[in-house]
């Protein structure tokens, strides 16, 4: 199938009524109507039709048009001037969705409009009286930024002011200040330098409605998913979140439910009777700060964590940490287990294995050159427990090794 569309749990999902007024009411085409007149289309500048073969992955629509969305008919010249006569499969699938302010996750083959999927809603809501960043599209690369930009200035060189900006790395950053002291409403970029841009107070995202990530299997790998829980974690807790990917591995639709499987770990280990903490990407910045404040501080000695906050714990009194989803590489691992055993201090790592896990398990222990053991019968207390480090101090030579973490099956 070329197309699917899936909405990510419940807590995301549902109309935000406040953006209703942003999909158009009746006295903008009143005035569309007063300054085009019914031959609107008829003073569009038009490319010269394509007629050559399509392929099902475009054709097979529901005969839906642009103009059922309820656009504006400024957006409408855009899209057609760009020769685009009828919304394609996905498109037909992601733009009612993602105007009515819902979370998507969406995949299609490359080259059956996905740009268009996520570019039109997104210039549909942009309010060009508000003189800041609205939107934010994430690509891999300086060309696709490059040509999702050129996309968005001509889809809406009609509207009457959207500001359009593209930046990536090997770029003059003076450049990007300079742009960004004036008046942007899109900012379309690549994963490191928006992050660079946002830290240093240049780019300020805090009223960001909507994220977009472009090839979401590359932004979600290895190389880019710490960066972009970070550019995430400085959105507003009521942004929506747009990912669209030619592919869906798992490293998609880990990202995607992560957050809902912390709160819900977090909610068995309380229903067992112990205090526990959580933190994840969608959380606001403000209560983030206290959950580490009050976790630094003793108020509670569990937290749950994506391995985003687990990268930022560095905190001396962790003595313990427990993989719930085994990591996938060694990097991660010893991100993980590393936060516990601070300084030089002793500590105590304990990993839950599923059979899927037992191949990560051994190229983990390959790469490391370890052996993780299978949790015995009894573990030692010098290990975890403070009170006991005073009493064998000499026990430190004993935990020295970098995968000094038990298996638990």
């Amino acid at each position: 199938m070329a197309t699917k569309m899936e909405n990510i749990g419940p807590a995301v999902i549902g109309l935000n009524t406040h953006n209703r007024h942003l999909i158009g009411q009746p006295k903008d085409i009143n005035l569309l109507t007063h300054r085009f007149g019914d031959d609107w289309k008829k003073s569009l500048l038009l490319p010269a039709k394509d007629n050559r073969v399509k392929t099902s992955d475009v054709t097979a629509t529901k005969g839906n048009e642009f103009e059922d969305y309820c656009l504006k008919r400024e957006l409408l010249m855009g899209i057609f001037e760009m020769g685009w006569e009828k919304p394609s499969p996905i498109q037909e699938e992601s733009i009612p969705i993602a105007l009515s302010g819902r979370d998507i996750l969406a995949r299609a083959k490359n080259g059956t409009g996905k740009s268009g999927a996520y570019l039109i809603p997104l210039l549909e809501r942009i309010d060009i009286k508000k003189d800041h960043i609205q939107a934010i599209v994430i690509v891999p690369t300086r060309e696709l930024a490059l040509q999702v930009s050129q996309i968005s200035i001509q889809i809406s060189k009609h509207l009457g002011g959207v500001k359009v900006m593209a930046t990536t790395g090997g770029t003059n950053l003076r450049d990007d200040i300079m742009r960004l002291d004036e008046e942007v409403h899109v900012v379309i970029a690549t994963p490191g330098r928006i992050l660079d841009l946002i830290k240093k107070g240049i780019a300020k995202v805090n009223k960001v409605q909507m994220m977009v990530m472009d090839e979401a299997d590359k932004l979600l790998s290895q190389d880019f998913v710490v960066t972009i829980e970070d550019i995430i974690g400085f959105l507003s807790k009521n942004r929506q979140i747009l990912l669209y990917s030619a592919t869906f591995p798992i490293s998609v639709q880990k990202f995607m439910n992560s957050t809902q499987r912390v709160e819900l770990l977090a909610k068995k280990i309380t229903q067992l009777g112990c205090s526990c903490f959580y933190i994840h990407a969608k959380m606001m910045q403000e209560y983030r700060n206290r959950v580490f404040h009050d976790f630094r501080n003793g108020l509670c000695r569990n937290l749950v964590s994506t391995d985003l906050f687990t990268r930022g714990i560095d905190i001396q009194a962790v003595n313990v940490v427990i993989n719930f989803d085994f990591p996938k590489n060694a990097e991660t691992y010893l991100h993980r287990i590393g936060r516990s055993g601070r300084f030089g201090h002793l500590g105590l790592a304990i990993n839950l294995i599923t059979a899927e896990d037992r191949f990560n398990l051994k190229t983990i222990e390959d790469q490391l050159m370890t052996d993780i053991k299978p949790i015995p019968g009894s573990i030692d207390k010098s290990l975890y427990v403070a009170e006991f480090h005073s009493v064998n101090p000499d026990c430190e030579a004993e935990a020295s090794h970098p995968g000094g973490g038990s298996e638990a099956h």
